[in-house]
């Protein structure tokens, strides 16, 4: 079976380590061209595109996957499938065709819950208990492709998007060669569409905490929005972020927002069901750090009320 993959970012890496590590025949990789990154805005390859240049596939980059050169690309290769994990870019439906397997993406949530672009964030920021790997068949409509298989895992009540990501990329790894171990005896399942929900892209707003909400919400906010875009606030008109929150069992009087304590264990802040302990922040110009190391060298005042 030759195998056309597409991929980008990291998440896409240990899916394309694992078929070549498994002697699936990879003819090409197609990814997103590179960009300029950092201060110095330096030309850097795709996370995909380095890995595949270290095990020698050859790597196409069209600005445009979906105009004429770039489809004769794919139709010389002759694919028996496309593979698709975070590629970045909506497939027209003369590519979906072309492989006889047609095209298979590896998808961050249990579908048809959480299409979309940031299912990783959301289930986390929404307080699901659960979420998973899903396989499926790619199709012209947004996530809604027939699926093939799943694997399910629990959410930790402390875990962060960043380490469910890094957990989930090697689920998925493992998913799509199980999927295609078993490829001529799927029966694809068509995906009930009354139980379907959308993960929407992360927009940098979405981390403004809102204190008059619930302990419970605000700390999954945190976790779903860490380490981008990160949840933040405001302490006397500067804008801070907050990355590791902490439920406080404790009872206070005053402000929702307000600052009620400060020690060791962190900054405690009124919210409406009691308070949480702020235990990691970045304030402009400086590195994240521990709560309990920040007030060592920089001054914050009990009573002072977060937010804008």
């Amino acid at each position: 079976m030759n195998i056309i993959f597409m991929g980008t970012p990291d998440f896409s890496v240990p899916a394309l380590e694992k078929l070549y590590d498994e002697n699936y025949s990879i003819d090409l990789v197609i990814t997103q061209p590179d960009k300029r990154k950092g201060r110095g805005k330096k030309m850097l390859p795709t996370p995909v595109k380095s890995k595949a240049l270290e095990l020698g596939i050859n790597v196409f980059q069209p600005e445009n996957i979906n105009d004429i050169e770039a489809i004769e690309k794919i139709k010389k290769v002759n694919p028996h499938l496309i593979l698709v994990v975070a590629y970045g870019q909506i497939l027209k439906e003369e590519i979906l065709n072309i492989p006889k397997y047609g095209c298979i993406n590896i998808h961050a949530s249990l579908l048809p819950k959480y299409r979309g672009a940031a299912p990783i964030n959301w289930v986390i920021i929404n307080g699901e208990k659960e979420t998973g790997i899903t396989t499926m068949l790619m199709e012209k409509g947004l996530d809604t492709g027939d699926m093939l298989l799943k694997e399910k895992i629990n959410i930790d009540d402390n875990i962060t998007a960043g380490e469910l990501h890094d957990k989930l990329m090697y689920i998925g790894a493992d998913l799509i060669v199980k999927t295609l171990e078993k490829i001529d005896d799927l029966k694809p399942i068509a995906q009930d569409d009354h139980l379907s929900s959308y993960a929407p892209m992360m927009d940098k707003t979405l981390g403004n905490i809102d204190w008059n909400e619930k302990k419970e919400n605000i700390k999954n906010l945190v976790r779903g929005t860490n380490p981008f875009p990160a949840a933040y606030s405001y302490y006397e008109g500067n804008r801070f972020k907050i990355y590791d929150v902490d439920i406080d069992e404790s009872i206070y009087d005053g402000q929702n927002g307000q600052i009620i304590d400060i020690n060791s264990e962190g900054i405690v802040v009124k919210v409406s069901n009691g308070s949480i302990i702020i235990k990691e922040i970045q304030f402009p110009g400086k590195k994240k750090m521990k709560v309990i190391d920040y007030i060592k060298g920089n001054d914050l005042k009990k009573g002072i009320k977060l937010g804008q």
